[in-house]
């Protein structure tokens, strides 16, 4: 469920209380109400039904009922019902100019705030929450098309036929200058592949294994383009139980390669640094303009899987000299 605030929740609340509050206003009005009770009751009542429902849709229920803990979910939410609608309870009391002697008290005053706050919140409560809900599948169903049509082109752009071409054009300068090398090239590359296949129907995969596919990627770059580049993979935690989207670290070499052509004084220099939640890419920009084919959806496409995988975003800083683009880290066993 998206628990965004956007303006058309408001307008929703907003024609709920209108039409409420006119048919309240007219009860109030044949009935003699006081100008007192009209002034404070829908106010106070307003607030106390925006409450229980942002309390719950954007607090209780992303903070226990997503993590299963039921129990308190409960027990707070008769708290904040209770709370809520005694205050609301109260003012209107109080504004009707009613004799304190006859305010309830103990278990009847709470089951008399449970039955009111469940009786006024409960049909603009399920008015949002229907909202918010076809709202979050409307926007799965948009990634999940998005993230299909994505994973297409990614997978049509790892097993590009310029991909394979420039790796033959070395492979075949290799072989007569260094026969060895051009061996262990061609395992690199079919490892590669191997692993392209085995993992294309995989959302995410282990942290080590994404690694070991880097490691076959930049020797292949390496060997290609020399010293043009130099990677870096710097490892400051432990990568067990921990996972990243399929081909995500290549995806960011490419686009490193893609979008940065060396001079021949500077290096292009990219670091792969890992901590306990974050995955970070930083290389160095090169003042000329790569002629490399760019696809286009190489970080888009880590975009909209992320969305699906995620509660955290890909975070990417570009400046003059540097681009640094932050993946998180994906950890399906609860550690805590």
């Amino acid at each position: 469920m998206n628990t965004k605030l956007n303006k058309s929740d408001f307008i929703i609340l907003g024609i709920y209380f209108i039409v409420s509050f006119s048919l309240q206003g007219k009860d109030y009005y044949d009935r003699g109400a006081m100008l007192k009770e009209y002034l404070f009751d829908f106010p106070s009542e307003v607030i106390a039904i925006c409450s229980i429902i942002f309390l719950y849709v954007f607090w209780l229920i992303p903070k226990f009922v997503n993590k299963k803990k039921y129990f308190l979910f409960g027990v707070l939410g008769l708290l904040i019902l209770i709370i809520i609608t005694a205050f609301q309870y109260t003012v209107g009391f109080w504004s009707g100019d009613n004799d304190w002697k006859n305010f309830p008290t103990g278990l009847d005053f709470v089951f008399k705030m449970i039955d009111r706050g469940t009786y006024q919140t409960a049909f603009p409560f399920a008015l949002f929450l229907t909202k918010k809900f076809y709202e979050g599948q409307n926007e799965y169903l948009k990634i999940e098309k998005q993230q299909k049509e994505n994973e297409l082109k990614l997978l049509r752009s790892q097993i590009d036929p310029h991909f394979l071409f420039n790796n033959l054009n070395t492979l075949d300068s290799l072989i007569d200058s260094n026969t060895e090398k051009a061996k262990e090239y061609i395992n690199r590359l079919s490892l590669i592949y191997r692993y392209l296949i085995k993992t294309k129907d995989a959302e995410v995969m282990e942290l080590s294994e994404e690694i070991q596919l880097a490691e076959n990627y930049m020797f292949l770059i390496k060997t290609r383009f020399e010293d043009d580049y130099d990677f870096k993979i710097d490892i400051q935690t432990s990568i067990e139980n921990k996972f990243i989207p399929t081909g995500a670290i290549q995806t960011l070499l490419e686009n490193v390669v893609k979008h940065n052509k060396p001079n021949k004084v500077n290096s292009i220099k990219a670091v792969i640094s890992i901590d306990e939640n974050t995955l970070k890419v930083s290389n160095t920009k090169s003042s000329i303009q790569s002629k490399n084919e760019s696809f286009g959806t190489g970080l888009e496409n880590l975009k909209a899987r992320y969305k699906l995988l995620s509660e955290k975003e890909v975070i990417i800083i570009n400046t003059d000299k540097e681009f640094n683009i932050s993946i998180p880290i994906i950890k399906l066993i609860d550690e805590n």
